[in-house]
């Protein structure tokens, strides 16, 4: 199999990317149900759904407004205007979530932690989009940089790279069975869970992102690093917590 992989169908170029990122959503929101209904959900149907709403938009805010960031020096023409709306990522999408969610229960007045149950289906529909940009190679800006390790991989421009999406594939494997080893053997608090998924998987990308052939630092750091270290500070009050119960 070559990399980008292209499948031609009834003699169509097939998007492998688009379409393991929609099955990515619809997948992460069947198996969010299967949860719901299998656990006790303290928050009323009504409310979760506004919940759900609020994510929904501040996903797709925080992902097009941190990718637009992630190399704001271009040169404005129609082409790079349509690629510019069209750039996105996870890492937006999650900490823009996070931000539409807080938003929705203040507007309804919801005082309960809703992230746990989201955490599961989170990890599985990012997994299922990794696959799609790692089938996609040098046509997705998740490429590592050239690696002369025996590491290296050509995804698709004639040199080795570091496969990152492959990285992230194996740490979000071992971050899926750490969490539910955590939920089944500890009793942690509503939403202490999604606030220990979003700091291991922010701290994952902080350092991956050395990996990547990054074009725009603020301080030697990357736009995705920043965000990460908001993230931190947004959660300082739970990890200095954390910190002092176990110490």
């Amino acid at each position: 199999m070559n990399i980008p992989f292209e499948p031609i169908i009834f003699g169509y170029t097939i998007n492998i990317h688009l379409v393991l990122e929609y099955m990515a959503f619809f997948i992460a929101f069947r198996y969010y149900v299967v949860l719901r209904r299998k656990s006790t959900d303290i928050i009323s149907s009504g409310n979760r759904l506004s919940i759900i709403l609020g994510a929904a938009l501040g996903a797709l805010i925080g992902s097009r407004l941190v990718g637009l960031l992630e190399n704001p020096i271009v040169v404005f023409s129609q082409q790079n205007l349509i690629q510019l709306l069209n750039t996105k990522t996870i890492m937006g999408g999650l900490f823009g979530g996070l931000l539409g969610v807080e938003l929705a229960k203040k507007i309804i007045g919801e005082k309960q932690s809703s992230g746990d149950l989201f955490v599961f289906p989170i990890i599985l529909g990012i997994f299922i989009g990794r696959v799609g940009c790692f089938l996609s190679g040098v046509k997705e800006f998740t490429y590592g940089k050239v690696t002369t390790t025996f590491l290296g991989m050509d995804l698709g421009d004639g040199l080795l790279r570091h496969p990152t999406s492959l990285y992230e594939l194996i740490f979000l494997f071992m971050l899926f069975l750490g969490l539910k080893s955590i939920q089944n053997k500890l009793t942690l608090k509503n939403g202490e869970l999604f606030k220990l998924f979003m700091l291991l998987y922010f701290v994952f990308r902080f350092f991956i992102e050395y990996l990547k052939p990054n074009v725009f630092y603020i301080l030697g750091l990357s736009t995705i690093q920043l965000l990460c270290v908001i993230c931190w500070l947004y959660y300082s009050k739970f990890i200095l917590q954390k910190t002092i119960n176990a110490g």
